[in-house]
């Protein structure tokens, strides 16, 4: 009798379970369900980062910073040329705008050879094909024309020039006055390493001002070249006459006429180049 009751009690306590969701609590029930129950898994520990990643990583904010750095530079050195072209324009004419600007223009274009080494090195997308006529480009002019002959500085095709590399029209809260081309290049830039974005008026303006500063750039550039010819050669300067030991011959006359008709086809090359550029970015811009 004894071993009757405790075997009805262990029945009667075995049903009980089904009020915590096993159903009748039948054998056949239980035992699959306990078969099936086993302890949850310990969470799966990410592998440690490698160490290649965290140099790549490393060297993303290396490149971000430098960029960053370069760009604003830049930006400062063409603010500075824009500011001086403005103040000389309103005091003297277009007759001192060269000697007002000259040690910016000097440090800002010449900062620019960067850019080759940026594009050669794969720092940027910019191909080296459009990279390197552009920036050449300007520094024979910079340095092959205005410096070397300051009987140019004073022409009326120096503004334009300057206007060309530099301008662009903005309104601030209490005047107009005349940004650069290439202060919005570089702002350009300096806001999107330094950000990571930029404002959708900034990147219009940066692919639509080329539009008609540089074709007016274009002009004053070869006009600037013909200009000087007289007066490379009335002064030699840059020429190497024979004899001599190198046994060599060199004309800085006919060499500027050579680069001068390097225009033709250039020039186009560029246009073409640039107006995909700006039709890539603006139809990725409204994309996103």
């Amino acid at each position: 009798m004894v071993m009757l009751k405790s075997f009805l009690e262990f029945v009667t306590e075995w049903r009980g379970w089904g009020q915590f969701g096993i159903g009748d609590a039948t054998p056949t029930r239980i035992w699959p369900l306990a078969m099936t129950l086993k302890p949850n898994p310990s969470p799966r520990r990410l592998p440690p980062p490698s160490r290649s990643s965290a140099m790549a990583a490393d060297g993303s904010v290396l490149r971000r910073l430098y960029f960053s750095v370069y760009n604003w530079v830049v930006f400062i050195g063409w603010a500075q040329v824009s500011l001086s072209m403005i103040l000389a324009l309103l005091d003297d004419g277009h007759e001192a705008v060269y000697a007002a600007i000259e040690r910016h223009l000097l440090f800002a274009q010449t900062a620019a050879i960067m850019e080759i080494l940026h594009s050669i090195l794969g720092l940027v997308r910019s191909p080296v094909s459009s990279t390197l006529p552009q920036i050449t480009g300007r520094l024979f002019i910079t340095w092959g024309i205005l410096w070397s002959f300051p009987e140019t500085h004073s022409h009326i095709l120096v503004t334009p020039l300057i206007i060309s590399w530099s301008i662009t029209e903005s309104i601030t809260s209490w005047k107009i006055y005349y940004n650069s081309l290439q202060v919005i290049r570089y702002s350009f830039f300096g806001i999107k390493e330094s950000f990571g974005f930029t404002p959708s008026w900034l990147l219009w303006l940066r692919y639509s001002t080329f539009i008609v500063c540089y074709p007016v750039g274009m002009v004053s550039e070869v006009g600037l070249i013909y200009i000087a010819f007289p007066f490379m050669k009335a002064s030699e300067k840059y020429c190497i006459g024979m004899p001599n030991k190198w046994n060599f011959s060199f004309d800085y006359f006919y060499f500027s006429t050579f680069l001068m008709a390097l225009y033709v086809p250039v020039f186009p090359y560029l246009l073409r180049h640039m107006v995909a550029q700006r039709k890539k970015a603006l139809s990725k811009a409204k994309t996103t």
